[in-house]
Parts: C-alpha cells; structure tokens; sequence
C-alpha cells in the first residue's frame, strides 16, 4: 500500500483562461517528526489536472518534506508522449530550484499487473517542502495525455538519527578492503536495520509484480514489443531462455575477491515493501550499467538515502515488487545492495527490457550524458561486475550470446526478435538492449575502461623512478641497494600485488596498493622490472631496467689545482683558476667543490674561475661522484703571494708612485728603456700587477733569462691592480719573472705593482 498524505483540492485560473485544480499535502500534525530518531520512508502523491488536453500543472505548492519525485500515471504500457518538467523549493534556503526536466521514457513492462502504473525516472532533489510542476503533451502528437497523472514526493526518511554520518564509515569499493565472501558492509550514513533482507525458502513459487528502470527514451511507435500475457504478473521480461526460479540456488565462488557492498539493511530498506519472495536465474551472463538519472550534486553521505528513496519510488509509486536495479553504485564508489535475495546469488532483476533472465544490472547514481563518471564510480563498478561474472568463470572483456526476451530495436537501431540468440559484450550499457539514451554518452565512452579494469591484466605500469640508482643514458647504476617506485592506471583495490623482479626473478612481493619495493642487488649488470597482478590471476610487467651494481670510486687523474689568471688584484683576494680532471670506470656523474666555497660541476667540466685569499694557506677540497653514488675526494692546499715591487731587484731608473688604488699604497714607474725589476720565487703560477691607462707603455717579459712575451699596457680607461701576464708550470718549482720597459714612442711609461705567485 502507498502511503499517501491527505490532499486538498484548491484552484487557480490558468494565463489561457482555464481553471486547473491541484492537490495540496497537508502540513505535518507533528511538527517535531524530522527530529525525532527514526523517520520512515513516506511517498506522497498529488495530483495533476487541467482543463485541457494537452497540459497538466501543478502551481507552486507547499509540501511535506521530501527529497526526491517523480511523474506516474495510470497505465503501466501507457506511454506519455511530451515533457515533464518540475521545480523544488530547497527547505533550507527557501529558494526554488530552476525548472528541471524528467526523463518520461522508460523500459516498457512485459506481463504488467493491474496495480503497475507508468512512470518518469525519479530525481534526486534533496530536502524540500516545495514543489510546481507542469506537463505539455509534445507537439504533433495524436495521443492524449495518459489518465490519473500526479506528482511522486518521496521522502527516504531517517533511518538513525545518524543521518549525517561520514561516508568514510563504510569501504568503498574503489578502495581496497579485507572482505570475508559474501560479507557486507553498513551504509555509509545510516546504522544498519535491526533485520536482514528476507530470503524465500527452497521451492516457494514467487509472483513478482516489479517493472523495468530507464533513464532514456521508450521505443518508437514502430518499436515491436512484447506482447503481454494473460497472467497478468509483472515479470520484467520474457526470454527464451530457461524461466528464473523461485528456489533459492547455491552461490558459485568466484574467480576475483567479493567488493565491500553495503546490505539492504545497512541502506535502511524497508523490507514490508517487499514481502514477495525472490526469483533466480540460472547464472550471469552479462552485466548491463545504468545511470539512475537526476543531480550528480549530491553528497555522498545522501546515497543511502538516495537508494532509499529509489526503491520506495519502484515499490510505492510505480507498483514493483522490489527495486529494480541488482546494485546501486555512488560517485564516491560505495556498493549498495539493490533487489533483495542474496548479492552472491543470480537474483532476477528489473533493469533492462528483455535481457534480464542472463544478466545483473549496475546503476551509478547520477546522470552521465555529458558529465564523465568518476574513477571511484568506474571503480566500483567494475570490482562488482568481475566479482558477479567470475561466478560464472565469464572474462569481463568478453562478449557472449544473450537470448532476447522481447522484440524489439536498441538504440543504435538493432533489431532483436524473441528467442533469437546476440552477441553483447560481458559488460554492456542499457543501450545496447533497449532503445534509451542510458546509461548516458559519457558513461557508456567509460564501458571500455570498465571493461579492461575489470578484465585485467593491469594497465599504464610503468617504472617511475628507482631511489639509490643515477640514470646515465639508459642505465641505472647502484652501489647495491635501489627501491623501484612505479605506477598503474589500473586502480589498487582491482590489483591482487605486485612483484619486484631482478632477471626475472621474484625477489620482493607487495600488496597490489604498494606505489614502490626496495631490494639489494649483487655486484654486476641485472634487468630490473615490476610484475603486476591483476585480481583476475592476469599478469603485466613493466619494460625492463638496466641497473648495473658496482662499488669502485671515480679517480682524480688530475689532481686539483691552484693557477693565477688576468683580472683585478687585491690584498684580500687573487683571481685564480680551479683546474681538475676526474674520470669513472662506468660512468662520472658530477664533482663538487666542498671547499673553501661550494659548487657542482658537470662531468664534462675541468676548470673553473675562482678567488683565492691571499697571504694565507687554503684547502681546496674536491669529491668526484658516479651515478652509482661511489665517490673520491682530494684536497690540495695552496697559498697565493704577494711580491710588493720592493721587493724586486732594480736596474735602470725607478719612481716610486703613492696612492690608495695600488696594492699596499705605492708602485714603481719607469720610462727609461732598459730599466728591469726582477723577482725570484719558488711556486707553480705567477702573475704581473701593473697598473693601465691611455698613455701606458709596453714591456718586455723574461722567464728564466728567455724572454717570452711583449706586454702592451695601454687601455682606454685606466685600471689598476691589473693582473696582465700569467704563467703556469705543472709543479712547483724556483723561477725568475724579469720585465724590461721597451721604452715605447710616445709613450714609454709602465707602472707596476708587483708579482703574485701560488706556493
């Protein structure tokens, strides 16, 4: 029996003149109802009249509180050929909704009782006491709008005053669970029912009077149907194949781990709705996916309700004996337990028009047509369809031959004549059975993803990177121990483990939610890869690694060292070069400068411009690395000095210069040709400090009694502290640095500073 509210007729003159009469639901005798701790589902019915044929309306009416509707009529093969469009007021925010249209062609029934009536598929639409609704028949269209139409308000209740319970309560099934077979799970925002779903005994005889779900349109005027019997029950379809039974069968095991499902308890259902007993089928063949229709705005912790209002609408409004769909999945990937007599076992349900008797159906809550389904949706329902397919020893990526139960044409214009034996894929959307747009555009694109995850093997496994190895080209080298990350497009909860293999061997074992595996491996060159386990036994390995294992440390075939370079001189800092030379036996991967400063340089690099401070003895520590993190420091030390032009042997003439910008405050100038400075030393590098201007002459420069090179110190700015001439020998040694002033025409003078030199 429906549960109704009490209606009062009211009126109201329409824009054309003609009065329309509407139902109103009375207010609530108790207005603390919604407060209490345990609420029941309740289905209110208003009724839509008008004065004309081809228009039906409801005003903006005040409610009861509900959070879902739907259209029906009188009629269950009538159907309404026009639109339907409804309107809610939000009992939060008092805000109506804008218009929103139902979807008005459903699955035709075969065998319809007398208490089946025709329907829309109901919408999600959340708390309101507010509802207006108007239906147009469509243009050029002979039929009449059917009789007895109203409006469905469905309020799913409170099954605990826990109604605000976090959705995190319960394991989705995109998510990796330990399950016992055949165990489920509470809902996610309700406490689980005192009661279990009721289950007939072997060899009871059930009449069902359900019908058939759809969120597309009907078929066309031309679209053959089943002819309807005389038993007058509501059977979803008729087949061809062996009739579903009310003998409660045995559960076959299968091939792929039992998802997490919440039971019908735990979504609350109210099993008086449903007092018939269960009808099997001989096995699953097929699964077929649905989208329920409606808002995808939902909150997860409303899906029981959700699910809840659904079956009260199936049962209450369109006359069905239980809800239609064998599972109800949500975005968040929850499984919720759909028509009632074990999730384990074949269950006859009510989903798609003549294919039910070989198949389960799934529904996503929410509406697919351009909106993709989530991943843990997808997820989801892809671990319930292996789950209920490998019972049947069924590849998931397969096709099989169904038996049509009725004649007519799919969606895609196929014809199906009863009796007759075609090919469906394993997993199949509501389409491909029926002439409707189900289970949407988009999530019927999602069916080949659906399909592979649940097939198995593993998709997108790849190695994403390998700790305690460097890449050089495409070898990994190590000094033995790594750990290999990597990542599957595949989703976890569907993957059994994962195997990290060394030249082919299995040598550590994780769970199929592990992202990485460490290992050591020997000394030597090995093929390193990941080796995925889908749920179904099928195996994926990643392409294979080069990783080579060695411990011997790179070389310093030059050792570093200390050289002077041109630039500006100062008391506190000497323009020098690093020059180095590090190589590897496999291959160099970088070498760092640790002190007195700190740099990294390529291994390609040799040399690098520094400062040194002068005066004073300093390490300069260097460490070369491989790729597989060995390594080798050296650490010479080295001290730039500073010769003052004092402290140089004199010949010829010499003035004797002062000012702050020359190194210790004064210099020597001469331009008398001939006049030398000479300075002896025992070092490895040496540099002439001159000062530079427009009017500076040239210099002749002798290394050890040679003279070696002529020295023009004319610069178009002037410049001071100048080191001009440098000399580098491979190891430290006595030397003399001579210069000779040329005595250039025009411009004789030079101005010197003194002498560097590295010890």
């Amino acid at each position: 029996m429906k549960r109704r509210a009490w209606l009062t007729l009211a009126a109201v003159v329409l824009g054309g003149g003609g009065l329309v009469t509407y139902a109103v639901a009375s207010p609530s005798a108790d207005a603390g109802a919604a407060g209490r701790v345990k609420r029941p589902v309740k289905v209110y019915d208003l009724a839509l009249k008008g004065s004309t044929a081809d228009r039906r309306e409801l005003p903006r009416t005040d409610t009861e509180q509900f959070s879902m509707l739907g259209v029906s009529w009188t009629g269950a093969t009538k159907r309404l050929h026009g639109t339907v469009q409804v309107r809610t007021r939000s009992r939060e925010t008092g805000e109506w909704s804008a218009w929103q249209d139902l979807e008005v062609n459903v699955d035709p029934l075969d065998d319809p009782g007398p208490g089946v009536r025709g329907s829309s598929e109901p919408i999600w639409v959340g708390p309101s006491d507010g509802v207006q609704v108007q239906v147009v028949r469509k243009n050029g269209t002979t039929s009449s709008l059917p009789k007895g139409l109203e409006v469905n308000l469905v309020d799913p209740g409170v099954v605990t005053a826990a109604e605000t319970k976090s959705a995190a309560d319960a394991d989705p099934a995109a998510f990796v669970a330990e399950e016992t077979p055949g165990a489920t799970t509470a809902a996610p925002t309700d406490t689980a029912a005192t009661t279990d779903s009721p289950t007939p005994s072997d060899g009871t005889t059930a009449t069902p009077t359900d019908g058939q779900t759809t969120t597309s349109p009907a078929p066309t005027e031309s679209t053959p149907v089943a002819t309807p019997t005389a038993s007058g029950s509501a059977s979803p379809s008729a087949s061809a194949s062996a009739s579903p039974s009310a003998t409660k069968p045995s559960a076959p095991p299968s091939t792929v781990p039992e998802p997490p499902i919440v039971s019908r308890a735990g979504w609350g259902a109210d099993e008086s709705m449903s007092p018939d007993p269960s009808e099997y089928n001989a096995d699953v063949k097929a699964v077929f996916v649905h989208h329920t229709d409606g808002t995808n705005d939902y909150s997860c912790a409303d899906s029981a309700s959700i699910v809840r209002g659904i079956y009260a609408y199936h049962t209450q409004v369109n006359g069905w004996n239980d809800i239609g769909y064998n599972f109800l999945v949500d975005k968040c990937g929850t499984i919720f337990e759909g028509r009632k007599g074990g999730v384990d076992l074949p269950v006859l349900g009510a989903h798609t028009y003549g294919w039910n008797r070989e198949s389960t159906g799934v529904a996503v809550l929410g509406e697919y047509t351009s909106t993709s389904a989530s991943k843990a949706a997808l997820t989801a329902v892809a671990r319930v369809a292996a789950w209920k397919l490998g019972q049947y020893g069924a590849d998931p990526a397969g096709t099989v031959q169904l038996t049509a139960g009725a004649s007519q044409t799919n969606y895609f214009g196929t014809s199906f004549t009863a009796g007759s034996k075609y090919t469906f894929n394993r997993i199949s959307g509501h389409r491909d059975g029926y002439n409707t747009q189900c289970p949407g555009n988009s999530l019927y694109a999602q069916l080949p993803t659906i399909r592979t995850w649940a097939s198995g093997p593993v998709q997108g496994l790849k190695v994403t990177s390998v700790d305690g190895a460097g890449l050089s080209g495409s070898t990994y080298y190590t000094k033995g121990a790594v750990t290999v990350h990597w990542s599957a497009t595949t989703p976890a909860s569907l993957i059994s483990k994962f195997e990290l293999l060394v030249d082919g061997k299995t040598v550590a074992t994780t769970s199929g939610t592990a992202t990485s595996a460490g290992t050591t491996l020997a000394l030597g060159s090995h093929t390193v890869a990941v080796r995925a386990v889908h749920q179904s036994g099928k195996t994926a390995t990643s392409t294979g690694l080069n990783v080579v294992a060695e411990t011997t440390a790179p070389t310093f075939s030059t050792t570093p060292k200390l050289s002077l370079r041109s630039g500006t001189v100062n008391t506190t800092a000497v323009p020098v070069t690093l020059g180095w030379k590090a190589t590897d036996d496999k291959a160099l991967r970088y070498v760092k400068l640790l002190a007195p400063t700190t740099a990294t340089f390529g291994p390609t690099t040799t040399s690098s411009s520094r400062t040194a401070k002068s005066g004073t003895a300093t390490t300069w520590s260097m460490r070369a690395y491989d790729y597989a993190g060995n390594y080798r420091t050296s650490s010479p030390s080295y001290t730039p000095v500073i010769l003052q032009e004092t402290a140089a042997t004199k010949s010829g003439s010499w003035t004797t210069r002062s000012s702050t910008s020359y190194l210790g405050g004064k210099s020597y100038s001469s331009g008398s040709k001939g006049a030398s400075l000479t300075w002896t030393f025992t070092g490895r590098s040496a540099a002439w400090v001159v000062s530079r201007a427009s009017s500076s002459g040239q210099a002749y420069v002798y290394v050890d009694g040679t003279r070696v090179t002529t020295v023009d110190l004319k610069s178009s700015s002037t410049l001071y502290r100048q080191a001009i001439w440098t000399k580098t020998w491979s190891s430290s040694a006595k030397h003399t640095i001579k210069i000779v002033v040329v005595g250039t025409s025009g411009r004789p003078t030079i101005t010197t500073d003194g002498l560097v030199y590295i010890k």
